[in-house]
C-alpha cells in the first residue's frame, strides 16, 4: 500500500526479480511462500523490493510494508506490524475485515487494555498467543478478498516479538491456513534483512535458520551488481558524458555496491578534489550541498531515526511551515530523503541517516534527543511511545525520565504479551538506577530495587532465559538487607531455588531453600513459610534427600490445609505423588496427581496444573504406557497455550516427552511435523527442541546429524542438550562401527550427566547399551581374527561398563526403580555384554525383544536385528529369517536406511530370503522399478549412475538394489548380476525392441 518512488533508474537483478514475480504468481494461483531477502548495506534490497511491490501493485495485488527501526538495546513492540495495521485502518477498503479482528486492536492502541496484572484478566502469555493468532488470521482473511503481498523491511532491527510473530506467521500461520472458499490466491511474503550486520550473536540468526528449513520459506541473496551493471547505473544516473576514467574508477571502488556507486558519482561535482576515503566523509559531503536550512532539518531527522512523522520533524525542527518544506524538498531533490505516502520522511538509506547522526556535536545531539522526548510524551499514547521516549530520553541524559519511560515501556511489553522486550526495559531499569537520585525514584513512583529484580527474573524466566533469571535473583539477593523484611528475604532465595533448579544447579538450591525455610517460623504457618517449604520439598528431591522432602512435603500439606490455600495443596500432593510409595507411575500416585490438578485448576495456579499435568505424563511413560501419556501432554500444552506459560520449564518438558513418545511409537512423520509446528510458540531450548528429530534423522541415515549434535555441547551446559548429545554421538559412533568413540561418549556423557550428590542419570543404561553394542562387535570381530588379547580387553570394558548401568536402572535416579523402559535397555545391555564376553546368546536376545514390546517400534527392529545374528550363529535358520523380516519390515515403515542395510545384509550373507510366491519367480518377483534398477547393475552401474540415469537419489537406488539382492537371494551385486543373465531375468532395454 506504501511505495517510494526512486529516481534512480532500476538496472539488472534481472533473474531475482523473474524469481520473485515467480513467487507472487504461485500465491496468487494458490500457493502462499515467503522468501527471505540477504545483502549487505547499500546492495540494493529495498530498491528491488519497490520494484517487485510496484509491479505487484500494477497487477491489483494490495501491498502492505511494515518497517524496522533502530533503537538501540530496546525496542518498540510488533513496530513493523504496528505500521501495517495503521495502513490498513486508514484504507476504507478495508475496514470490515479490520473490524473482524477486534484483537489486533492492542498493537493499534484502540483496546484500552487493563494495567498489568489486573484482576481478571489474561496472562501476558495467553494474550501474546491471542494476538498472533489473531494477526494471522486477520493477513489470511486479507489474502482471501485480495492478492496479498506483505513486505518486512531491515529484520536485523526487529524486536524479539516482531520475530516471534514472523515465526508464528511463516510456520503455523497464515502461510499454511487453507484457502477460503473465495478467490484461490495466497499471502506472499518478502523480508529483508544486512547480511553483514549479522554477527555470531545477532538475535535474528537462529530465528532465520529455522525459517529456512521451513517448505514454504525461501532465501535469496542479493549478490554485488556486476561491473557491467554498475556501468550501466553510473550513466543512466547522470545526463553529461562521464569519462571513461572516472567511471572505472567508480565501478572499481563501488565494488557492485548500487548505493556506493551512486554516492561516488555525486561527489565527483563536489570540487574537493578527489574521492572521499571513506563512505561516511561520501555522505556528508552530499548533505553539505545543502543549504543550511535542509542540513538543520536533516540533522533533526536523524536523530529521530530512519523514519520521522512529518508533524513531528516539525515540531522538533521549530522552522515555519514553508521553509521546513522548501527544506525537506532539497533534501528529497538530492535523494537524501525520500517521501512517504504515509506522509512522512525516511533517509533513502540507513547508512546516510547514521553518517549524519554521527557528525553531530555531542550537545546538539542531546538536545534534539531531549526535543523528540518531550514532544512524544506531549502526543499521549504514552505506553505507545514508552519505548522511543526511554531511548530519547536516555540520549538526552535526562536519566531519571528515561527511568520512568522504561518503566512504562515494560508495563506496555507486558500487556501485548511481550516478555523479551519487558525483560530488556526493566534492564535498562536496572542499569540506571544507580544514576537516578533517590528523590527522583520516589517521585516516580519506582517500585524498589529488590521486587524490580525479583519482576526482571520473572520476565527472563517467561522468556525463556533461565540462566539469566538466575543472575537477576542472585543480584535481588545482594541487595536484600539486615532490615529487609523478612518474607521478602525467603521469597528472594526460596525464588533463587527454583530458578537454579531450571539450570540443574542442584546442590546450590538446596542450601537457599534451605535457607529461605529457616527464616520464616513454621508456627504460626504462613503462605511464605509454605511455599518456601514447597520449594525446599523439590530441592530435596533433585538432590536425592528423599526423607527429607517426604517429611517436610508432609509437614506443609498438613500447614497448608490449615490456611486454605489451595494451589499449595496441590503442589504439594505432587511432591507427595512422586517421593511416596511407589512413585508417580504407581495407581495411588496418579489418584494423587489427578487430585492435585484439579485443586491447581480450581485455585487458578496454571503453573501449578502444569506440573500436576506433566508428573501425570511422566507417569504414563515410565509405567511403558505410551498411548495414556499423549493425551495429558496434549492437555498440558493446551493449558500452557492458554495461560502464557510455554517458556516455563513443565510445558519446555511435555514438549521433549511428546515429541520422545511419538519418537517411540515410530509415529515419526507426525514427530517431525510436531516439532516443526510447535517452534514459534514453545521455546527452542537446547535439546528439548531438537532431540527426537535427531534420533529420527540419525536413524534416517540423514547427513550433519553428527555436526548439529556437538553444536549442542557448544555455549554453557545445558542438561538436556548434553543428553541428547550424548544419545545420538554415542549411537552414531555404534553405526560407523568406532568402539573407542562409542565408549568415550558413553563416558563423558553420564560424567556430564552426574548430579551434585553422584546420582546417575537414568539414560546411563540407555547410553550404556548403545555403547556395548559397538563393544560387542569388536570383541567378536578381534575373536574372528584370531587376536585373544584385544578381544579380552572389549570383554574387560564390557563388564566394567555394565554394573554402573545395571545399579542405575535398579536404583533410579529419583530413588524409584525404572519401568519398562528402563528394564528393556538393561536387557539389551546384558544380552550385548554377553556377546562381547561369550558371543551371541539367542536366550539373552528373546528376553531383550520382549522387554522392548512395551512399545518402542525402532530398538525392538534394532533388537529383532541382533536376535536374528544370535539365532542364524546357532543355527536356528527358520527362527532368524522370522526375526530379520520382521526388522525390515519396521524399517521400512520407519525409512531407516541404515538398518534396512543391514538386515538386507544379513539375510542375503545368511541365505534367509523367501522363495518368490507361488507363481512369481524370476522376474516377476520384482517390480517395475526394481526390473530397471536390475538392468543398470547387470551392466556395472553404480548406485549413483543407476540413480542419474533413472533420475532418483542415489540412496533410493541402494534401498532399490538392497531388495533385488534379498528377493533373488544374492549375496553380492556380481552374483545378482550374474542370476539375471543366467536366469533370462533382464528386461529389454527402453530402446529394444521387444
Amino acid at each position: 500500500m506504501s511505495q517510494t518512488v526512486f529516481a534512480t533508474p532500476f538496472i539488472g537483478r534481472e533473474e531475482e526479480l523473474a524469481r520473485l514475480s515467480g513467487v507472487l504468481e504461485r500465491a496468487r494461483g494458490g500457493e502462499a511462500r515467503a522468501v527471505l531477502i540477504a545483502g549487505d548495506a547499500g546492495v540494493g534490497k529495498t530498491r528491488v523490493l519497490d520494484e517487485i511491490a510496484a509491479r505487484a501493485a500494477r497487477s491489483g495485488t494490495t501491498v502492505l510494508t511494515g518497517h524496522c527501526v533502530d533503537l538501540g538495546d530496546v525496542g518498540l513492540p510488533y513496530l513493523p506490524f504496528t505500521e501495517i495495521l495503521g495502513r490498513l485502518a486508514a484504507d476504507e477498503r478495508f475496514t470490515a475485515v479490520l473490524d473482524a479482528h477486534p484483537l489486533v486492536g492492542r498493537l493499534l492502541g484502540t483496546d484500552a487494555a487493563p494495567a498489568p496484572g489486573a484482576a481478571g484478566t489474561p496472562s501476558g502469555g495467553e494474550g501474546r498467543l491471542r494476538l498472533f493468532e489473531g494477526m494471522a488470521a486477520l493477513l489470511a482473511d486479507l489474502s482471501d478478498v485480495t492478492p496479498l503481498l506483505l513486505v518486512l523491511e531491515d529484520l536485523h532491527w526487529a524486536d524479539q516479538s516482531s520475530r516471534d510473530l514472523l515465526r508464528f506467521l511463516l510456520s503455523r500461520g497464515f502461510l499454511q491456513r487453507p484457502s477460503g472458499d473465495g478467490a484461490g490466491h495466497r499471502p506472499a511474503v518478502l523480508a529483508s534483512y544486512r547480511a553483514d550486520d549479522l554477527h555470531r550473536r545477532h538475535p535474528l540468526r537462529p530465528l532465520l535458520a529455522e525459517l529456512v528449513r521451513l517448505p514454504a520459506v525461501d532465501r535469496l541473496e542479493l549478490r554485488p551488481l556486476a561491473d557491467a551493471e554498475v556501468t550501466r547505473l553510473l550513466r543512466a544516473l547522470e545526463d553529461r558524458p562521464l569519462p571513461d576514467a572516472t567511471v572505472h574508477r567508480i565501478v572499481e571502488r563501488a565494488e557492485g555496491n548500487a548505493f556506493y556507486a551512486e554516492e561516488l558519482l555525486a561527489a565527483t561535482g563536489s570540487g574537493t578534489g578527489g574521492v572521499p576515503s571513506g563512505l561516511a566523509d561520501l555522505l556528508l559531503i552530499r548533505v553539505e550541498q545543502l543549504p543550511e536550512t535542509a542540513q538543520q532539518v536533516l540533522r533533526t531527522a536523524a536523530v529521530a531515526g530512519r523514519r520521522v512523522d512529518h508533524d513531528l520533524l516539525r515540531d522538533a525542527v521549530g522552522l515555519p511551515e514553508d521553509e521546513l518544506e522548501a527544506a525537506l524538498r532539497e533534501a528529497v531533490g538530492r535523494q537524501l530523503l525520500v517521501a512517504g505516502a504515509d506522509g512522512g520522511y525516511a533517509f533513502r538509506h540507513a547508512l546516510a541517516r547514521e553518517a549524519v547522526y554521527a557528525d553531530l556535536l555531542p550537545g546538539e545531539r542531546s538536545r534534539l534527543h531531549g526535543a523528540f522526548a518531550a514532544l512524544l510524551a506531549a502526543r499521549g499514547r504514552r505506553g505507545e511511545t514508552a519505548a522511543e521516549r526511554a531511548h530519547h530520553y536516555r540520549a538526552s541524559h535526562d536519566l531519571g525520565e528515561a527511568l520512568a519511560a522504561s518503566l512504562e515501556a515494560a508495563d506496555h511489553a507486558q500487556r501485548v504479551g511481550a516478555p523479551a522486550e519487558e525483560l530488556r526495559h526493566l534492564e535498562a531499569v536496572l542499569d540506571l538506577w544507580e544514576s537516578v537520585p533517590a528523590t527522583a525514584l520516589a517521585r516516580d513512583g519506582s517500585p524498589d530495587l529488590v521486587t524490580l529484580m525479583l519482576r526482571a527474573s520473572a520476565a527472563a524466566a517467561h522468556a525463556g532465559e533461565a540462566h539469566r533469571a538466575v543472575s537477576l535473583t542472585r543480584a535481588a539477593l545482594a541487595g536484600v538487607g539486615q532490615d529487609t523484611d523478612p518474607e521478602l528475604a525467603a521469597r528472594v532465595r526460596y525464588t533463587l531455588a527454583g530458578n537454579l533448579m531450571g539450570v540443574d544447579s542442584l546442590t546450590a538450591a538446596f542450601a537457599y531453600s534451605s535457607e529461605a525455610l529457616a527464616m520464616i517460623p513454621a508456627e504460626p504457618p504462613s503462605p511464605t513459610w509454605v511455599w518456601a517449604a514447597a520449594t525446599h520439598v523439590l530441592a530435596a528431591r533433585q538432590v536425592g534427600d528423599f526423607a527429607t522432602a517426604l517429611r517436610e512435603a508432609r509437614r506443609a500439606l498438613r500447614a497448608a490445609e490449615r490456611l486454605d490455600l489451595t494451589d499449595a495443596r496441590a503442589d504439594l500432593l505432587i511432591s507427595l505423588a512422586n517421593v511416596e510409595g511407589g512413585g508417580r507411575s504407581s495407581e495411588e500416585g496418579r489418584a494423587r496427581l489427578k487430585e492435585a490438578r484439579e485443586l491447581a485448576r480450581r485455585g487458578g495456579n496454571a503453573p501449578v496444573e502444569m506440573r500436576a499435568l506433566f508428573s501425570l505424563a511422566m507417569g504414563a511413560y515410565e509405567a511403558g504406557e505410551l498411548e495414556e501419556c499423549l493425551p495429558w501432554l496434549a492437555e498440558g500444552l493446551d493449558r500452557a497455550r492458554r495461560a502464557g506459560l510455554l517458556s516455563s520449564p513443565y510445558p519446555t518438558e511435555m514438549r521433549y516427552l511428546q515429541l520422545l513418545v511419538l519418537y517411540t511409537l515410530g509415529r515419526w512423520d507426525e514427530c517431525l511435523r510436531t516439532a516443526a509446528a510447535d517452534l514459534p510458540v514453545l521455546p527452542a531450548s537446547g535439546g528439548y527442541a531438537v532431540g527426537p528429530a535427531l534420533y529420527v534423522g540419525l536413524a534416517r541415515g540423514e547427513t550433519r546429524v553428527v555436526e548439529r549434535a556437538r553444536a549442542l555441547l557448544e555455549g554453557r551446559f545445558d542438561w538436556m542438550a548434553t543428553l541428547v548429545a550424548g544419545i545420538t554421538l554415542t549411537d552414531a559412533a555404534v553405526w560407523s562401527g568406532d568402539a573407542e568413540a562409542a565408549v568415550a561418549r558413553l563416558r563423558s556423557s553420564v560424567e556430564a550427566l552426574t548430579d551434585d550428590a553422584g546420582t546417575l542419570p537414568d539414560a546411563t543404561v540407555r547410553l550404556t547399551a548403545l555403547a556395548l553394542a559397538a563393544v560387542a562387535d569388536a570383541a567378536e570381530g578381534a575373536r574372528r581374527a584370531g587376536d585373544e588379547a584385544t578381544a579380552g580387553r572389549w570383554s574387560a570394558v564390557a563388564t566394567e561398563l555394565l554394573e554402573p548401568a545395571r545399579a542405575a536402572t535398579l536404583r533410579g535416579a529419583a530413588g524409584v526403580p525404572q519401568g519398562p523402559e528402563g528394564h528393556a535397555w538393561l536387557a539389551r545391555a546384558e544380552a550385548e555384554w554377553k556377546w562381547a564376553t561369550v558371543g551371541p546368546d539367542p536366550v539373552a536376545w528373546e528376553r531383550t525383544v520382549t522387554a522392548f514390546g512395551y512399545g518402542d517400534a525402532y530398538e525392538l527392529a534394532r533388537c529383532r536385528l541382533r536376535y536374528a545374528h544370535a539365532l542364524l550363529a546357532a543355527d536356528r535358520r527358520e527362527d532368524a529369517a522370522a526375526q530379520a523380516r520382521a526388522a525390515r519390515e519396521t524399517a521400512v515403515r520407519l525409512g531407516a536406511g541404515p538398518l534396512l542395510e543391514r538386515t538386507d545384509a544379513l539375510i542375503r550373507r545368511g541365505r534367509l530370503a523367501d522363495p518368490a510366491p507361488a507363481g512369481r519367480t524370476g522376474a516377476a518377483a520384482l517390480t517395475a522399478r526394481e526390473q530397471d534398477v536390475l538392468r543398470l547393475l547387470a551392466l556395472g552401474r553404480s548406485n549413483r549412475q543407476i540413480g542419474e540415469e533413472l533420475f532418483i537419489s542415489g540412496k533410493t537406488a541402494s534401498v532399490h538394489v538392497s531388495n533385488i539382492l534379498a528377493k533373488l537371494g544374492a549375496a553380492s551385486r556380481t552374483e545378482a548380476a550374474a542370476m539375471a543373465h543366467r536366469n533370462h531375468l533382464l528386461p529389454p532395454a527402453p530402446d529394444t525392441p521387444a
